[in-house]
C-alpha cells in the first residue's frame, strides 16, 4: 500500500525509477520495485551498483534521498551524493562547495520530463498489467521508447506525436 501525499488514499502501487546521464537526458538503467517507504533509495543505489562503477560518479536526485544511512551507502560506493538538501542534511560542506554541485541540481529537471512523457505519451500514469514482472516489462519499453524519441531529438528530427 502506498500514499502518494498526506492525506491521500492507500492503494496497491508499483514504482518506476530511472537513472538518467546528464549531458543528453537518456535513460540509462531503470528498476520497478513495489512500493515501500525506501524502494527509491533501494532502487537508486541497486542502479548505482550496476552502472556507476566508475570512482568519482555523482548522483543527483531530490530532497527524498537526503538520508544518512543512504549517504554512508554511496560513499563507500566510492559515489558523491548531489542532492537537494533538508534542513538537516547528511550532505557536508566538502561536496556543496564545489561548483559540480551546483550544476547538478540545476540538471535533475530532465529526469521529471522523463517521467512526465512517460505518463502522458507512454502509459505509464497506470499500470496496465497485474504482477511486477509484467510491470517492469511496460515500463522498460516504455522508457525505450522514451530513448528512441529523445535521440531522433538529439539528432535533429523531430517526430510527430500523433
Amino acid at each position: 500500500m502506498y500514499k502518494k501525499s498526506e492525506g491521500d488514499k492507500s492503494r496497491m502501487s508499483y514504482l518506476s525509477h530511472a537513472l538518467m546521464e546528464n549531458r543528453n537526458g537518456l535513460v540509462v538503467d531503470a528498476e520497478t520495485t513495489l512500493a515501500t517507504g525506501t524502494a527509491e533509495r533501494d532502487a537508486a543505489l541497486t542502479m548505482a551498483k550496476r552502472r556507476m562503477t566508475k570512482a568519482g560518479s555523482t548522483l543527483g536526485a531530490d530532497k527524498g534521498y537526503d538520508a544518512a544511512e543512504f549517504v554512508k551507502e554511496l560513499r563507500e560506493l566510492k559515489i558523491t551524493p548531489h542532492f537537494a538538501q533538508k534542513k538537516h542534511s547528511a550532505i557536508d560542506a566538502r561536496t556543496t562547495r564545489h561548483k559540480g554541485y551546483e550544476v547538478s541540481l540545476k540538471k535533475r529537471k530532465p529526469v521529471e520530463e522523463i517521467f512526465g512523457w512517460s505518463k502522458t505519451n507512454g502509459g505509464l500514469r497506470k499500470a496496465r498489467f497485474v504482477g511486477l514482472a509484467k510491470v517492469r516489462a511496460q515500463t522498460f519499453f516504455t522508457f525505450a521508447a522514451y530513448n528512441l524519441t529523445r535521440m531522433a531529438t538529439i539528432f535533429g528530427r523531430r517526430l510527430s506525436t500523433v
